[in-house]
């Protein structure tokens, strides 16, 4: 092996010919194999005089290193303007290699910031955030791609984890967003109760409470708490198979990370969170119902101050909302989970992050919902 120690002889084996050179590759192509014989091989291609040929006959495993191995020859000869072949590479490692966008493999080179002063400085935090935007547009436009092509073709989904989804999404929150919605319309009746009490209108403190929680409360409740335990829960667990490189498996067997992983999920956020939410307004009425036949209303008489207090249109405005809630819950959580960089740390910011930029969009929809209903008249 012309005195290189390192690799093995029975990995690689470089025959230098006046138009190719032939790397001889054989055995296991694992983490350890290629590391051995990494440096040997790009060198051989690099001083090559002609095309490079690399004969994978006597190959019997290829994993991740020996693609990256592959993609880095192939580079390697792009840079000398020469031909790469791999010859009898067994198909199922030729499939999987095929399947890798080599496009981003490619490492750009870090921008130059030492010249530029404080001007350069804002334009590589600009540039830095419009790189951001433009990920996270794509991510938005690759959800709603799936979910399109998901209700062409419904077959495609995978009703048994999907529903293992709903189930951890919907059912298991039913607890903390009852108790959280029922003790906000126990609130708002008794701080309500007082002041009304004074002007001899408490009965009154029922229209409050109904109208608080079908139209703001309700949705915005559950979609915090949603934010808080569901789309936290969805970014650490894809920010934990990116970590374990679990997504780029995926990415090398030709699957689409963000069909598999995310659409999924959204599609459960989107049906779970109106469910959810129509259990948080009939929680929240009836913590208000609750106090007010504490303070000796009969409910009777509250019932039917209750129906000719709340109409349907309360409680679709509210519904409207929870459909954008849910998505957006389910969605930032997707993504950050698949932004996630390496090592555990990361995958706590990613939960961080989540659960920060929910509940930022989660209010800023609902200032937009709240001005958009002002000037419909809804």
């Amino acid at each position: 092996m012309d005195g290189d120690r390192s690799a093995p002889p029975s990995i690689l084996r470089v025959e230098s010919g006046e138009t190719a050179t032939t790397l001889h590759l054989s055995g296991r192509l694992d983490d350890e194999t290629v590391a051995a014989c990494w440096h040997r091989a790009l060198a051989a291609a690099a001083g090559s005089a002609g095309r490079i040929e690399v004969d994978c006959r006597g190959v019997d495993y290829c994993g991740g290193a020996g693609f990256a191995l592959f993609a880095a020859l192939e580079e390697k000869s792009e840079e000398r303007g020469s031909p790469m072949t791999i010859v009898g590479l067994a198909p199922r490692f030729r499939e999987l290699f095929d399947a890798i966008d080599r496009r981003k493999l490619r490492v750009s080179a870090a921008p130059d910031r030492g010249r530029g002063g404080w001007v350069g400085d804002i334009g590589y935090v600009a540039a830095g955030r419009a790189g951001d935007w433009r990920a996270e547009t794509e991510f938005v436009g690759e959800v709603g791609a799936g979910l399109v092509s998901l209700a062409r073709h419904p077959r495609r989904l995978r009703v048994r984890e999907w529903w293992k989804i709903v189930e951890k999404a919907g059912s298991d929150a039913l607890p903390i967003v009852g108790l959280i919605s029922f003790l906000t319309g126990v609130i708002i009746a008794f701080q309500a109760a007082m002041p009304m009490r004074q002007f001899g209108v408490d009965i009154f403190v029922v229209n409050l409470v109904a109208l608080a929680v079908t139209r703001e409360l309700g949705p915005i409740m559950t979609a915090i708490v949603l934010a808080g335990r569901t789309g936290s829960a969805f970014a650490a667990e894809i920010g934990t198979m990116k970590v374990n490189e679990e997504v780029a498996a995926l990415t090398t067997m030709g699957l689409d990370p963000v069909r598999f992983l995310a659409v999924p999920r959204v599609l459960a956020g989107i049906v779970v969170t109106p469910l959810l939410t129509v259990y948080s307004m009939a929680a929240g009425i009836a913590g208000g119902l609750a106090v007010m036949m504490l303070i000796d209303f009969p409910l009777s008489t509250l019932m039917n101050q209750l129906s000719g207090a709340l109409k349907l249109q309360d409680i679709s405005a509210g519904l409207i909302k929870s459909f954008f809630f849910g998505a957006v819950v389910a969605g930032v959580g997707c993504m950050r989970g698949l932004r996630t960089g390496a090592g555990p740390a990361a995958v706590g910011d990613a939960t961080t992050r989540s659960v920060v930029t929910g509940i930022f969009l989660i209010v800023v929809l609902d200032a937009i919902f709240a001005v958009v209903y002002y000037n419909i008249d809804f």
